[in-house]
């Protein structure tokens, strides 16, 4: 597991300790949902396209699995990535989803590879076979059956063109700070703070906030407010308008970056 991750889930923990205090002995087993939520049959697309999102953010995190050690099959030589990284669908086909004709055209994780803004609206079925062929090479060992269906959704029903809400050039977002700001105070602020420091995603030298996420990479951060963060119990937002999201985005952007 990440040291994000990790850092994450001890929050997460002290909530979760506080919150069974004051659980009447044997009830929180019987409230606890059963049956492996990869195979829920009533949940509605919104569950399946969250789920969706944080597998293209990090699939391994999601589901719990070793990092593999050897570079993607399909990831080009000439990429900057090494190791578990190149097979994150994000690092080839961005965080915009538009992989070299979107942000990640340039910099440190450009790869000439396209992206898969092209295949909203497709039916997940097809885009399931596509996510099955040589090119992606994933079988049922390392992304499971249930899993690659319920990414095939994302991409079919999840994905929104981050270049109207977020001006790529200048990073700035195209939302309403105050609403943004209410909206953060009353979901966010319990497990993040009011400035967006209770959680250092990196380190003590080199700290990484909310706020400095938001405005270094606004696209990485709509898509964890849209879908929560892999592996952890961050609250999914894709159930709300994707303004409401791109408002609690441009709040973001105006906290504390250290």
């Amino acid at each position: 597991m990440s040291s994000i991750n990790h850092k994450i889930c001890k929050l997460l923990s002290v909530g979760a300790v506080a919150v069974l205090a004051l659980v009447p002995p044997g009830k929180a087993a019987a409230d606890e949902p059963s049956g492996d939520p990869m195979h829920v049959h009533d949940a509605d697309d919104v569950w399946a396209i969250a789920r969706g999102g944080r597998l293209y953010d990090n699939w391994m995190e999601e589901l719990l699995r070793d990092q593999p050690r050897k570079n993607h099959p399909a990831y080009p030589s000439t990429g900057k990535k090494r190791g578990y990284p190149t097979w994150r669908c994000k690092e080839c086909h961005g965080w915009d989803y538009k992989g070299n004709k979107g942000v990640y055209k340039l910099g440190d994780h450009a790869t000439g590879i396209k992206g898969v803004f092209d295949v909203r609206g497709k039916k997940p079925e097809e885009i399931h076979q596509m996510i099955l062929g040589g090119t992606h090479g994933f079988s049922g060992a390392e992304l499971p059956h249930a899993a690659q269906e319920l990414l095939a959704i994302f991409l079919s029903k999840g994905q929104i063109d981050m270049d109207k809400y977020i001006d790529r050039k200048t990073r700035i977002v195209r939302g309403d700070i105050k609403k943004g700001g209410q909206s953060f105070q009353t979901v966010c602020v319990s497990c993040h703070g009011f400035d967006g420091k209770e959680i250092n995603f990196k380190s003590g030298r080199f700290p990484e906030y909310v706020g400095t996420i938001c405005r270094k990479n606004p696209w990485e951060a709509l898509h964890k407010i849209r879908f929560g963060q892999p592996g952890v119990g961050m609250i999914a937002l894709a159930n709300q308008d994707i303004q409401y999201n791109v408002d609690i985005l441009a709040y973001c952007q105006t906290l504390p970056v250290k």
